[in-house]
């Protein structure tokens, strides 16, 4: 499985750089990535990584401006795209099909194909436009996976928080994984009983 995966300007880079951990370990996915410029500066403002060092845990790098570059076009075949974090001007690029970097060319090019695109908008609080955006890429085919915190699972560090958004990424592309803790109703349940025994 080719899976594209951009990381953007856009504050909780940490998201990105996990899900390239992960996907390092699954030799059926081949990862081609994408770092915008503002996220190179936020992998360095927020974490202790090196864009460099975030870039070596994909099999393909590519820079923004390369808009010849094999995901550029729909006839390189791809599962889909994540774009993780993704800043609202990224978003506002993939919903007017504002095309004039590497990115969001490839998140179009998910879009007109019909692939999947998984968008991971972390900004908050939200205004109108941005609520408008978010419904205009929902519109046009894209999912919306913000990294919201599940707390069913008994989180205790911030990695546990990080490595359930990321395994909700996976599930999206059926890609199998233990970082989500699945709900299976509270213990004891009648209905979480029958799931077990294979009733109802």
């Amino acid at each position: 499985m080719r899976l594209v995966i951009g990381i953007s300007g856009s504050s909780g880079v940490i998201y990105g750089i996990r899900l390239l951990e992960v996907l390092r370990e699954r030799r059926e996915v081949e990862t081609h990535l994408i770092i915008s410029q503002g996220a190179k500066l936020n992998i360095a403002l927020e974490t202790d990584w090196q864009p460099r060092e975030v870039e070596a845990l994909a099999d393909y790098v590519y820079a923004d401006r390369d808009l010849a570059a094999p995901i550029s076009s729909g006839s390189f075949l791809t599962a889909g795209m994540i774009i993780v974090p993704c800043s609202i001007k990224t978003l506002s690029g993939v919903v007017n099909s504002y095309a004039d970097n590497l990115l969001v060319r490839a998140a179009d090019v998910s879009l007109k194909e019909g692939r999947r695109l998984v968008l991971v908008p972390r900004e908050s609080p939200l205004h109108v436009g941005h609520t408008r955006l978010l419904h205009e890429a929902a519109t046009l085919g894209a999912l919306i996976c913000p990294p919201m915190p599940a707390f069913y699972n008994a989180p205790r560090t911030i990695a546990d928080l990080i490595d359930h958004t990321i395994g909700r990424l996976l599930d999206l592309f059926a890609i199998d994984n233990d970082l989500a803790r699945r709900w299976e109703g509270p213990p004891g349940t009648q209905a979480s009983d029958s799931r077990r025994s294979g009733k109802g």
